[in-house]
């Protein structure tokens, strides 16, 4: 009687690599950090952004950002409705992503994925409507038209939460992208999946090569470099520890950077915070203009 052969059947982990400039690159330095299950298996790795991915990140977004800030208001909310579309047709694979780890249950996954639809379709609406509440004709004594309008203010990067690893990435990315920044999103602390994952979905996406960018890492690293960096022109963070908090504010203020840090207990599923224009009144320059007039 011939004997059955068997073999077990080799599980391959797959690495995830970053997203520059529309494309994968692994990281300078080489390094991978492991994502591990509740019962320690290693589901993936993941790139460990470095110094130098950031500032690689950051050229790449300088240089796309004119373009983006040049498109319409219309066009970019047309962009990030996209992103809604994209999130919609890969919802299974991210709940999947979410419950990977055992931190969320399935239940609470679906509802964080739909939060975060909701969260894209919101901010691709306000896209063409921040102008008319950040901006608008100015009363003033004399005979002039003053008229002021909320302009991007450049680079900014976006520091992601550890909670809600979905939502909280599109909480701190979407108000950047809605006014015509260009964006460097740093994400991926116990639950990278997403984060990593959502590089291969904006590839995939109407957003422009370089306007938006995702590292993952560890995130704390990259503070000292992210508030040194003088062509980031802002910061907007979410769940950062104290420590970090502090080392981002003060970094940032001796170039007198913007930097919008969450506080650290916040609810993302708080729609009526989340989902106002005053969360990007802190990323846009406001340009007024005088114009004499006769009346």
């Amino acid at each position: 009687m011939a004997s059955k052969a068997t073999s077990a059947k080799l599980s391959v982990i797959k690495t995830y690599k970053l997203y520059v400039g529309g494309a994968f690159p692994r990281s300078e330095s080489g390094r991978s950090l492991p994502v591990k299950a509740a019962d320690g298996r290693v589901l993936a790795h993941i790139s460990h952004a470095s110094r130098k991915d950031l500032r690689d990140a950051i050229e790449v977004a300088h240089a796309a950002q004119p373009k983006w800030a040049n498109a319409t208001a219309y066009n970019r909310g047309q962009v990030l409705y996209r992103l809604a579309e994209m999130v919609q047709a890969r919802e299974a694979e991210c709940i999947a992503l979410l419950c990977a780890t055992g931190e969320i249950s399935r239940t609470d996954a679906r509802k964080e994925v739909a939060l975060s639809i909701d969260r894209c379709v919101a901010w691709a609406g306000w896209a063409d409507k921040i102008a008319v509440v950040l901006g608008g004709k100015q009363p003033v004594a004399g005979p002039y038209l003053v008229y002021s309008t909320p302009e991007p203010i450049g680079v900014v990067v976006a520091v992601a939460p550890e909670k809600n690893p979905l939502l909280g990435l599109l909480s701190v990315l979407l108000p950047a992208l809605a006014v015509g920044n260009a964006v460097v999103l740093c994400g991926g602390h116990r639950n990278p999946l997403i984060a990593a994952t959502f590089g291969e979905a904006l590839a995939t996406s109407d957003v422009p090569p370089g306007v938006a960018n995702v590292l993952t890492g560890r995130v704390s690293e990259l503070i000292p470099w992210i508030a040194s960096h003088r062509e980031v022109h802002a910061c907007i963070a979410a769940g950062l520890s104290k420590p970090d908090a502090q080392a981002l504010e003060l970094g940032a203020a001796e170039n007198m950077k913007r930097v919008t840090i969450l506080d650290r207990d916040i609810d993302l599923a708080d729609n009526a915070a989340l989902h106002s224009p005053w969360i990007a009144e802190r990323l846009v320059e406001v340009k007024t203009v005088w114009h004499p007039s006769a009346i």
